[in-house]
């Protein structure tokens, strides 16, 4: 964990001498250089200049269950039922889904670093320390699979009405959980599920937000991307976004099965990156259908207007791309 102090050190962006920071840390140069190798490997690059100083630009803000505690309204407080702050996990999705539900509120885990963060049909998600956010919530339902139809859809929404309330613009939602700034992928939902199909069930609602992706992530990324970072490369607090966003989701989760999806149809629509688009839409077994993108139906499925009619695509492994 000397790595993690090594971060805290260097949070504030301020450059500081390599041996006054072995020095507080109580370790050799040599040790405190193999710390910043580690570091590295976690996607975050600290600068070293010929000098012997040390610097990360702009600086990080570290994770703080506190702090997100008190940013949260009081209704989302009385729904939390535990949250933890991670250093480095492989999945935080991975750490709920292996823990016993908890039998009242949300179990939130939330991670500085993920080693095997994962997107939708098993493609990774790039994960470097201390700049975005990877978040999961555990949540029981008590009456059955079939009432979350339609719900990794209503968690765009809310995180687009999350961002929109630090002034994001340019934001909209790719079917089925793509979250884009500028058409580009800002962030991305995963919710899984275990349990009755007709009694309780367990949802593990999994969020990654590019918040500021550094330079020596960027490559990794095989997609075209976004994040929150301003001209200047300044981003609002993650501390402070992971707490407006619990705010809306944990009511949600409880008001959701009475609702259902159709209570948001709107909502998602007036999102829809693709609406009136003419698209592709690929099959886990490769199968690719085109038509153009009209939408969402009740219950969160693809409306697909073919040359043979009205289709529509459920969710599952299904990737949409545009057709031109």
């Amino acid at each position: 964990m000397e790595a993690k102090r090594v971060l805290q050190l260097l949070a504030d962006g301020e450059v500081q001498a390599a041996e006054d920071v072995a020095d507080h840390l109580g370790i050799s140069v040599i040790q405190l250089l193999r710390h910043l190798d580690e570091l590295d490997e976690y996607g975050l690059s600290v600068e070293r200049s010929s000098g012997g100083g040390l610097h990360i630009p702009l600086g990080v803000e570290l994770l703080d269950a506190e702090i997100v505690m008190e940013g949260m309204t009081e209704d989302a407080r009385a729904l939390l039922g535990e949250l933890g702050v991670l250093w480095s996990t492989p999945s935080t999705n991975a750490d709920i889904a292996r823990l016993p539900a908890l039998k009242e509120g949300a179990r939130v885990i939330v991670a500085e670093h993920q080693s095997a963060g994962k997107g939708r049909r098993g493609k990774s998600w790039v994960s470097p320390i201390a700049c975005n956010i990877y978040l999961s919530v555990g949540w029981q339902f008590e009456r059955g699979v079939e009432v979350l139809e339609g719900l990794s859809l209503v968690v765009g929404v809310l995180v687009c009405d999350t961002l929109a309330q630090f002034g994001v613009s340019d934001l909209s939602l790719k079917w089925p959980n793509d979250v884009l700034r500028n058409k580009r992928k800002l962030a991305g939902v995963l919710i899984e599920v275990t349990g009755d199909p007709s009694g309780p069930c367990t949802a593990v609602i999994g969020l990654g937000v590019n918040v500021r992706v550094p330079v020596s992530a960027q490559a990794s990324i095989e997609q075209a991307w976004a994040d929150l970072s301003d001209e200047q490369g300044v981003t609002p607090s993650r501390n402070t976004l992971i707490a407006a966003f619990l705010s809306r989701l944990l009511p949600t989760l409880v008001s959701y099965p009475d609702e259902g999806f159709g209570h948001w149809r709107e909502r998602w629509m007036r999102l829809d990156a693709n609406a009136g688009a003419k698209v592709r839409v690929l099959s886990q077994m490769d199968q690719c259908r085109y038509g153009v993108a009209r939408g969402v139906d009740e219950h969160g499925a693809l409306v697909l207007q073919t040359e043979a009619g009205i289709e529509k695509v459920y969710g599952g492994e299904v990737s949409l791309r545009s057709a031109d």
